[in-house]
């Protein structure tokens, strides 16, 4: 049989990571909105498509030319919905082409748990406009895969991090000296490595069940406040100075606000049991070790 025809949508760093994983064993396609970009995709052994997924009309020639499709491509800044993977969705359902769909979402539609620990099961509660409107793109996805009979995965990710990933080696943030919230105020985070990363949206693309979530998370649980304080220990930088919920609200931005008003610990038993994915890095001491500084 001829290999699957993969089309990858925001081909970004864990894009670039699939196709790593994927080693030429499948024909890939990647939409591109920079056609300065084409030479480094061909390089890396994809077929640059050109289109602009907030101009629908550049999408046209999206249709029939894959049977799978990995869409990592994040919704616009602004309002609370999607527009770009209602774009994506009407493009590919003019042909009946695609049987799979894998979506990278985040685990922010959960909103605040407490700190609790919970799977898939879960409902959500998105409490930002950002998270809003990945739930918007998970309800357009998953009605696209019962109106079209495609097989839909959503995958629910945390902070992904990485050495060699722009704006995800967490070193930086030390050495800033960004502060961490002090107890008890100090949230439970969940983590990522990018490379694993990769890997599961390789093994959804092959053995995701249909309309199912995901958390790509791995084993760890951690305050976000411990994570950045090993960060700072196995870099052998000062750790990361602790403030008050009171001075956090007075001193930082209304964003980083939001990611520490938000605790929970997420369960990857479907990761591990039904898409067979068996971690590379399942704590960030492993994640984190290789960046020790030599003796």
């Amino acid at each position: 049989m001829p290999p699957p025809t993969l089309l990858i949508v925001g081909c970004g760093d864990v894009g670039v990571r699939v196709l790593e994983q994927l080693g030429g064993r499948w024909r890939v396609l990647a939409l591109t909105s920079s056609p300065e970009r084409r030479a480094a995709l061909r390089a890396l052994g994809a077929v640059p498509l050109v289109g602009d997924l907030d101009r629908p009309a550049t999408l046209g020639r999206l249709a029939g030319l894959a049977d799978r499709v990995l869409h990592l491509a994040p919704p616009p800044g602004q309002g609370d919905d999607d527009p770009r993977t209602r774009a994506l969705l009407q493009a590919l359902a003019r042909s009946g082409r695609v049987h799979t769909l894998v979506y990278a979402s985040t685990t922010g539609v959960y909103g605040d748990a407490g700190g609790a620990r919970f799977d898939e099961t879960r409902a959500v509660a998105p409490a930002t406009d950002r998270a809003r409107r990945r739930v918007d793109a998970e309800q357009q996805i998953r009605r696209y895969g019962r109106r079209h009979g495609v097989r839909v995965a959503i995958l629910r990710v945390p902070g992904i991090y990485a050495a060699d990933r722009a704006g995800g080696d967490p070193r930086e943030r030390v050495r800033r000296g960004s502060p961490v919230l002090a107890a008890p105020h100090d949230p439970y985070t969940n983590h990522i490595h990018a490379d694993d990363l990769a890997r599961a949206c390789v093994a959804a693309l092959m053995r995701a069940a249909p309309q199912r979530c995901y958390h790509v998370c791995d084993d760890t649980e951690l305050t976000m406040g411990a994570y950045y304080e090993l960060v700072a220990s196995l870099a052998g930088l000062p750790p990361p100075p602790r403030v008050s919920i009171e001075e956090a609200r007075r001193t930082l931005g209304p964003m980083t606000l939001s990611f520490m008003g938000e605790s929970r610990r997420l369960v990857n038993t479907r990761l591990k049991r039904e898409l067979r994915l068996v971690l590379r890095y399942p704590s960030v001491v492993e994640g984190l070790a290789p960046w020790r500084p030599a003796p």
